[in-house]
């Protein structure tokens, strides 16, 4: 992993990512109802995971919004539930709130360095 990467940049681009995937399982639970939809879901973080562990440039990596075809479908043909949708809310959430929180405390420490140089 190359640890000279913008950490800023990256979890600007996390937390960009986690608002990206809200509105993908907003799309979803719109369509809880909606004959012969297909679930979708966003991937980003093992995608950009692979490519810090790989030594690629991880600016290239972008949020891709895939549809779920492992999911079963019920008889009119839509796989999405509206339990899965909530623990997906959940769960981005709190990948949302983890980001967040480690750029609050990454900018707090310029502050308190740039404030403790005076």
């Amino acid at each position: 992993m190359d640890l000279r990467i913008d950490n800023g940049d990256l979890l600007s681009r996390l937390l960009s990512a986690s608002v990206q995937r809200q509105e993908v399982i907003m799309g979803n639970i719109a369509n809880v109802n909606t004959p012969g939809y297909t679930r979708r879901m966003l991937r980003f973080e093992d995608s950009m995971k692979s490519a810090l562990e790989s030594g690629r440039d991880p600016s290239t990596v972008a949020p891709e919004v895939e549809l779920d075809l492992v999911t079963p479908a019920r008889a009119d043909g839509n796989n999405t539930s509206l339990e899965l949708e909530m623990n997906a809310l959940r769960e981005n959430k709190l990948l949302y709130e983890s980001y967040a929180a480690i750029l609050a405390a990454k900018f707090e420490l310029i502050r308190s360095s740039v404030e403790g140089s005076r």
